[in-house]
């Protein structure tokens, strides 16, 4: 485990080799599991705000879904998260050509929203748990995924490589530069 700042980095993002491969997996950890995709209080209100420029890429269930019980739902254990359509699917999936995808980044690559989506999907599959003076940051191993780590494996990229663009939209370029000098380092 490395330190950044106020961060503590599991080993395993360092050496897992990961790329998400659509192709394979069809985007299926936005349609699987036991709850929606993790939120803060500021992605909700940014939801809530976006919500009628995010609606025209999405599904009719998913759009019931919101309309009835707004954009956050809760997990088992009271934390915030996008609600589901049927127990099993985000409310903010569409699909095209059978995969998967996302209508908030839909939205979003579209220039009507400048919110790219939860930052929890953008990382995933690293998760984030808050301590009181720090964040640990660790790989959610899913056999989902088992296509990215071939993927990943094949092109040989560390999941800190894939994941550069969300890293830094989380915690900053300095933060990036200084993982990398202490990956480096080692």
């Amino acid at each position: 485990m490395i330190a950044v700042d106020k961060t503590l980095i599991s080993d395993d993002i360092l050496n897992v080799r990961f790329i998400c491969d659509l192709e394979k997996c069809h985007g299926t950890c936005c349609v699987e599991g036991d709850a929606g995709a993790p939120l803060d209080e500021e992605e909700i209100s940014i939801l809530e705000d976006a919500i009628d420029e995010i609606k025209p890429y999405m599904l009719p269930d998913g759009i019931e879904i919101i309309e009835k019980d707004g954009v956050f739902d809760y997990d088992m254990f009271g934390h915030f998260v996008t609600p589901l359509v049927h127990d099993r699917e985000c409310a903010f999936v569409y699909f095209k050509e059978g995969t998967a995808l996302c209508a908030i980044e839909k939205a979003y690559r579209e220039g009507k929203i400048t919110f790219v989506k939860p930052i929890s999907c953008h990382l995933y599959p690293i998760r984030i748990s808050g301590y009181k003076d720090f964040e640990a940051l660790n790989y959610h191993e899913w056999p989902i995924c088992d296509v990215a780590l071939k993927k990943g494996k094949v092109n040989n990229v560390p999941l800190y490589i894939f994941l550069k663009e969300p890293l830094i939209r989380k915690y900053g370029k300095e933060w990036y530069d200084e993982l990398i000098n202490t990956i480096n380092q080692d």
